[in-house]
């Protein structure tokens, strides 16, 4: 689990929650109305923009980002290390039985038990990466236009709420729930574009620069092996890969 998502995220709300709380009833901001506003309206309109399977595959990507942790270059490195301690010690060949979940290093790995080319090996990698950049770049843009959906549906709340408090100036006592409308629909919109879209977009683009510098990695790691098949040498060249202050304690 990655814990800066998580922890980042009921931070956030929690300010947020504690700061109404102190100023008030927490009842105050909880408006039926304008939630479906915004959020009906948010949606519904990403519905419009994206194919419905590549909004569910942003909001997939969303939840992977709290569930999955975010993966270490040494390890990547030291993953590679072993690989060609393997081929050195058992062949080339032995590396079509290493099992792994990463199906990207069970190709790599494929790729050099059959001796492949390394241009071979490049251009097969190099189209992972740009395959894994495309798909997550759309995930990226489904939460930048919900950022900019959300504060739009809110504004558009807003209006509503106003058009509804001037057509009742007569009664005082309608005036409160509309011109909540008015004032909550911005909130609801600035809140999710805030505290959930942006910063899941910006995750999300972390998370692809790191994936695309592991498959790097593997790339690079692949090419050594079968140019000279030397563990020591793998993790010397690999190692650059990674910040210079934790080369030291790689290996």
């Amino acid at each position: 689990m990655d814990i800066a998502t998580l922890l980042g995220s009921i931070i956030g709300f929690a300010l947020v929650i504690g700061a109404i709380l102190l100023g008030g009833d927490m009842s105050l901001f909880i408006n039926l109305p304008g939630l479906m506003i915004v959020v009906g309206g948010t949606f519904a309109a990403i519905c419009v923009t994206f194919p419905l399977q590549d909004v569910l595959d942003a909001h997939m990507g969303a939840l992977s980002l709290f569930m999955k942790k975010k993966g270490k270059v040494e390890d990547v490195v030291n993953i590679m290390v072993r690989i060609a301690e393997i081929s050195r010690r058992e062949g080339l060949i032995a590396l079509e039985n290493i099992q792994t979940e990463n199906p990207i290093l069970k190709k790599a790995c494929q790729l050099i038990a059959d001796n492949a080319d390394p241009q071979l090996i490049r251009d097969t990698l190099m189209i992972e990466i740009g395959t894994m950049k495309r798909r997550h770049s759309i995930s990226i843009e489904v939460f930048h236009k919900l950022a900019g959906f959300g504060p739009a549906f809110g504004m558009i709340g807003t209006l509503i709420g106003l058009v509804q408090m001037l057509s009742k100036l007569e009664d005082p006592a309608s005036l409160g729930p509309a011109m909540a409308v008015a004032i909550l629909t911005t909130f609801y919109g600035t809140i999710m574009a805030n505290l959930i879209f942006l910063p899941f977009a910006g995750k999300m683009k972390a998370r692809t620069s790191q994936e695309e510098l592991h498959l790097q990695i593997i790339f690079e790691g692949a090419k050594s092996i079968l140019e000279n098949n030397n563990p020591r040498l793998v993790y010397e060249k690999l190692s650059s890969f990674e910040p210079p202050k934790e080369r030291k304690s790689a290996r």
